[in-house]
């Protein structure tokens, strides 16, 4: 609570009453400690949080760390069957942000599942992830595996303070970081949504001192809109997903202080960054170990590999997650579906994720291999490669793609692509859509593409 009062007295919550934020974060204190008081049997209190207002969310959010109670970020646009999975692993004995029209208000709660005593003195932060499956999972973490998150980033920049603009939603760890960086080191906090962004741009303020956090797309917003007010951050955070070339491109042509990043909820985000100096110097890595990670790049055996030589990525890390709610992992090494190397000068590069790998003829394709061939033509403003099951080939490799205009020439591309891939790497099908489906942090909504694309190709 004194860490709390210096932050609102010193009025580091920039655009709120801090005197108002204050008082509201003791009076989820109060209320949370008075509930619990009421609870039967050992019960364990917990919160579903998915309020929509940056204050209140965060007043309850850290109310529930000073009172130990078990927190589950939710995202308050998810629909009935979100909601239903949320169900089936939460039995909630309140719900934050949500009206009584909200999608799940008829969803029987099917489980009450039991904590180990051991995690109950720990203030216990469920985030949701489901990466490319859409199945909804929480991962487990605590106040300490966040502010590990937090000191890595600081020494490995060498700050003491971090001002964060955030544009990215709270209910995800690349949003709710940004709080937690600001909140520990006394720094500010900005928090203003990126749909009101595109509606109503504040350029008014100065924030050469400010971090600033996007996914790719955001990225493109600004280079089309606003890459003068861009410039002017001194890091700018990029992660979510692998940026195109063209995109990096277009930001080192406008001088944009760009740092790469790899990192995922079950880490409480990033734990490797490319420097902005670096980035300016032709470097499309994701950079270098924060100093409070491990990584091995490990073959299917688990054997550890060398550098340049490509297997998956494997973490150890002071910020790693507990395990998938309900369940606690005792594991110090998380085996990521994700493929990488090490070069000589111990930058990581990621060569595309392992799951979505496409077998097609006997022969593995991985997608970002393809996605990034075609993207070099540039004759494409995107691309997404995915695997479509076919009854001869088992799957068979389709693009699906943007036309930069109506004069473009899928041909041309073909023969071009044909030069840098082997044959059977090649898309056999291609797809043109308006725009590639994302979620709501920019990340591609792969089901919905397969789905698009198995319909299209059995008309």
């Amino acid at each position: 609570m004194i860490h709390l009062q210096n932050w609102t007295d010193q009025k580091k919550f920039i655009g709120y009453d801090n005197r108002l934020f204050y008082q509201l974060v003791q009076t989820y204190i109060q209320q949370f400690n008075s509930s619990k008081k009421q609870l039967k049997n050992n019960s364990i209190f917990k919160v579903i949080l998915a309020e929509r207002e940056p204050d209140r969310f965060l007043a309850v959010f850290l109310a529930c760390i000073i009172t130990q109670t078990l927190v589950f970020l939710a995202n308050p646009d998810w629909q009935e069957s979100e909601w239903q999975q949320v169900f089936e692993l939460v039995d909630p004995d309140l719900i934050f942000g949500l009206d009584q029209d909200f999608p799940g208000k008829n969803i029987t709660v099917k489980q009450n599942f039991l904590i180990n005593n051991e995690y109950l003195n720990q203030s216990l932060v469920m985030i949701p992830t489901g990466g490319t499956s859409g199945k909804i999972k929480f991962a487990i973490h605590t106040w300490s595996t966040l502010t590990e998150s937090y000191e890595g980033l600081r020494e490995y920049f060498n700050l003491e303070k971090i001002n964060s603009f955030c544009v990215l939603p709270l209910y995800h760890v690349s949003g709710l970081m940004q709080f937690v960086r600001s909140f520990l080191s006394l720094g500010e906090l900005i928090i203003f949504p990126y749909t009101s962004f595109k509606n109503n741009p504040t350029l008014l303020f100065q924030y050469h001192s400010f971090f600033i956090s996007l996914v790719p797309k955001q990225l493109y917003f600004f280079l089309d809109h606003y890459p003068e007010w861009l410039t002017q951050f001194p890091i700018v955070l990029l992660g979510g997903e692998k940026a195109s070339l063209n995109l990096l491109e277009r930001a080192r042509e406008q001088k944009i202080k760009l740092a790469l990043t790899y990192g995922m909820t079950e880490t409480a985000s990033q734990i490797v960054t490319l420097k902005p100096k670096d980035f300016i110097c032709q470097n499309n890595t994701v950079g270098q170990i924060l100093p409070h990670a491990q990584i091995m790049i490990c073959d299917e055996q688990g054997q550890v590999l060398s550098n340049n030589q490509t297997g998956m990525i494997a973490i150890k890390a002071k910020s790693l997650f507990l395990g998938y709610y309900p369940n606690f992992n005792d594991a110090n090494v998380f085996l990521t579906d994700d493929l990488g190397y090490f070069d000589e000068q111990n930058y990581l590069h990621i060569i595309g994720r392992n799951s979505p790998k496409i077998i097609t003829g006997g022969e593995n394709v991985f997608p970002l291999e393809v996605e990034t061939a075609i993207l070099e033509t540039q004759l494409v403003k995107d691309v997404v490669v995915i695997g479509v099951l076919d009854e001869q080939w088992g799957e068979v490799v389709t693009a699906i793609y943007i036309s930069p205009n109506n004069n473009f020439d899928l041909e041309k591309l073909k023969i071009m692509l044909r030069k840098q891939l082997s044959a059977y790497k090649c898309p056999k099908h291609w797809l043109a859509v308006d725009q590639i489906p994302r979620t709501t942090i920019g990340k591609i909504n792969y089901q919905s593409l397969k789905q698009y694309a198995s319909s299209q190709l059995r008309d």
